[in-house]
This record gives C-alpha cells, sequence and structure tokens, in this order.
C-alpha cells in the first residue's frame, strides 16, 4: 500500500531551501486558497505557526487600459510561487468606461506585472499554470503564431526557474526553453478517485467496462486509464473536410470508431478540453447507437464555450451520464450546480508539488500515480 504523505515528508527545516511565497494573479484567488490550506495545515501539524503563505498582491488598472503590478509584502529569498488562471474569463475591467471581460493575455500580462514586481528579490521563481497560455496553438501548419512557445521563453527570459502546468495540449512546447523546468501533470488518479466517489457501482473490468480515445490526439492519456484499469481501448478518428476551415479549422465531416463492441458496457472518455464539446457529444451520441450503457466523459478544463443547453440535452437523453472536470480553472456557477457534473479537486496534488520543490525533492513519485491508483483500486476491491 502507498505511504501516505505528510507534513514530515516536507516540511523538515533542515531541508527546506527557504520560506514558500504564494503569490496570487488576479482570478486564480480559489485555486489559490485551497493549495494554501493544504501548506497551512501541514504547517500547523508540525507546530509552525503560519496563517497564510499568501503574499498580497494586486494588479490595478487605469482607466486607460494601462496596468501594474504590486506586491504588498517583502518576499526577499522566499521561494516564490505564482498561481495564474489563463482561462478566467469572468473577470472584468473598465477601459474608457466600457466594461471589458479579461482574456487570456490580460491573465498572462498580469503574471509577467507581478513577476516584474519581485525585482528578482526571491531565491527561486516557479509558474502554476495548470491552463498553458496560447496552449492550444500546438503547432504550425502556415505562416501563423506559437504564442505558448514566445511565452515559455519570455518566462525564462524574466528568471523563472519552473513551470507547472496539467495536461498540456502538446507538452512538446516545453523543447522551447529546454533549459527550464517544465513539468507537465496528469490528474489520474484525482479523476479516477472523483469517479468512484459519485459512482459507486461502478464494475471496473473488461466485461463491464471500457475505456475510449475521442481521437487519435487523446490516445496517450486514454492508453494510461486502459492500462491502469485492466480494461480494453477503443478511439474514434475525426474525418475531416479540408477544402473548407470554419472557425480558423478544417470542420469535422464524421467521427468513424476503431475498437470491440461496447455494448450494454459503461464508456469512459477522457480528453484535455471540452470547448464547445460538439465532439464529445458527438462521439457519445456515437456509443448509444452501438449499445453503450453509460458514457462518462472526462475533460481536465471543462470550459463550454457554447454553453450547457447541448449537455442538458444529452443528459436527459441517457446519452452522457456525468461529466468530470478540475478546478485548474474558472468554472461557470452554473455548471458548478448541473447535477450531471462532478468536480475534480487537483488543489492538494499541487500543494504537495510545491512542498516537494520546496525541499529540493524528487517529484518523480507525484507525477507517476501508478501506485495510488493500485492502491484505490484494491482497496475498492476489499470492500
Amino acid at each position: 500500500m502507498a505511504k501516505a504523505m505528510s507534513a514530515n515528508d516536507f516540511f523538515g527545516v533542515e531541508t527546506q531551501v527557504a520560506d514558500i511565497g504564494l503569490i496570487v494573479v488576479p482570478g486564480a484567488e480559489e485555486l489559490a486558497n485551497k493549495i494554501d490550506a493544504h501548506l497551512v495545515r501541514w504547517a500547523h501539524e508540525l507546530g509552525m505557526k503560519k496563517d497564510t503563505f499568501i503574499i498580497p498582491s494586486i494588479c490595478p488598472r487605469f482607466q486607460s487600459g494601462d496596468a501594474k503590478g504590486l506586491i504588498q509584502e517583502s518576499l526577499r529569498g522566499d521561494d516564490l510561487y505564482f498561481v495564474v488562471d489563463p482561462g478566467n474569463y469572468s473577470l472584468t475591467y473598465k477601459l474608457f468606461g466600457c466594461v471589458n471581460h479579461m482574456s487570456p493575455d490580460d491573465h498572462f500580462a498580469n503574471l509577467k506585472r507581478l513577476i516584474q514586481a519581485a525585482s528578482g528579490k526571491g531565491y527561486r521563481c516557479t509558474v502554476i499554470m495548470p491552463s498553458l497560455y496560447g496552449g492550444r496553438q500546438h503547432r504550425r501548419t502556415a505562416r501563423e503564431s506559437l504564442d505558448c512557445a514566445v511565452a515559455l521563453q519570455e518566462l525564462q527570459a524574466m528568471g523563472v526557474d519552473n513551470v507547472i502546468t496539467f495536461d498540456a495540449h502538446d507538452p512538446r512546447v516545453q523543447n522551447a526553453v529546454p533549459l527550464m523546468g517544465f513539468d507537465n501533470v496528469m490528474p489520474t488518479y484525482q479523476v479516477l478517485k472523483a469517479m468512484l466517489k459519485h459512482m459507486p457501482d461502478l464494475k471496473l473490468d473488461a466485461e463491464h467496462f471500457m475505456v475510449i480515445s475521442p481521437d487519435e490526439g487523446a490516445m496517450q492519456r486514454n492508453m494510461y486509464y486502459s492500462s491502469v484499469l485492466g480494461v480494453n481501448l477503443g478511439m474514434f478518428y475525426k474525418r475531416r473536410d479540408y477544402s473548407r476551415v470554419v472557425d480558423g479549422r478544417n470542420p469535422i465531416v464524421a467521427h468513424e470508431y476503431l475498437g470491440e463492441s461496447v455494448e450494454g458496457k459503461d464508456v469512459f472518455i477522457a480528453d484535455d478540453i471540452i470547448a464547445s464539446g460538439e465532439s464529445m457529444l458527438d462521439i457519445a451520441y456515437e456509443l448509444k447507437k452501438r449499445g453503450a450503457r453509460r458514457i462518462f466523459a472526462n475533460a481536465t478544463y471543462a470550459l463550454f464555450t457554447s454553453g450547457l443547453e447541448k449537455f442538458d440535452k444529452a443528459y436527459e437523453e441517457g446519452a452522457i451520464s456525468a461529466v468530470l472536470g478540475t478546478n485548474l480553472t474558472y468554472r461557470n456557477p452554473e455548471l458548478c450546480a448541473r447535477e450531471w457534473f462532478f468536480e475534480v479537486d487537483v488543489s492538494k496534488y499541487i500543494a504537495y508539488f510545491i512542498a516537494a520543490i520546496n525541499h529540493n525533492m524528487s517529484v518523480s513519485s507525484i507525477i507517476d500515480p501508478h501506485e495510488k491508483i493500485s492502491t484505490l483500486l484494491s482497496s475498492r476491491a476489499a470492500q
């Protein structure tokens, strides 16, 4: 059985490189507060008098649109962790009297402002950016920009030592900064734990359960799920019309299925993003036509950019039984209130990372959750 991590694993004064300092970029407060709560609890277990690790900071903006970053306490010598959510579209600011919603560009600019405000006075600088800024534009096929690669190079030039992200659309983007630390983390264990909590009647064996990849790009993550669960894997591939471009991409003509029969089985589909959700729903309806019993969709980033109505309808029709999404980016309150949506909390996982890095410990055991998943499945089987 995997050994549970405790405060003693992380907060030994003799191994701590410097005091931890969390700097929260506006829009990432919810996740950062949960991370901070775990770190404070571990500190209290060791008798440390610490109310918070968060260093107060703000990013005020002038009516003209100009802004600045301001850190409101000393951070000299601290091991700094900047938490940012480029996908939080709920924040607004006034520009010449007009209300604007903040875009990923605005959040990334605020991150750079606060890094500037730190003025290089920290011991080390780590950026926790679960959803990579510009990460969906991951390869160049024409004369087009590569925003994520350039953004990472900017952070490296500003003195950032490490970037921690989750389920990067294409982790090969780290090749743009080969001398900077880059950890791409998969919340596999947290997803399975949440799914078994909310669906306790699931039978995770090859006779009753199957994993389906929604496309060829998601094969690796779904192969991992099928391997650790010991169930079969199928996949869809997207047949596109390359003679047209709609909304910046070639439209999908059909989803073609490759794999064994799903008839009578519960099906799990994992992807990195649910944006409009059209592809996920097309696949769900196709699986229902093939006799699938229940369909559980998982997306690290449940964005639902086109609203929730189509998923409401799919849930009512039985095409989708549940959607699991993490709290790594902003979720619309309406989404969180849906009975078909289950949130996966990843804050403790990030707290483990911060504590391990702060003590110069290897994070390989944290990145590879195989042992924890095995323990989870074994404990469930013993019930």
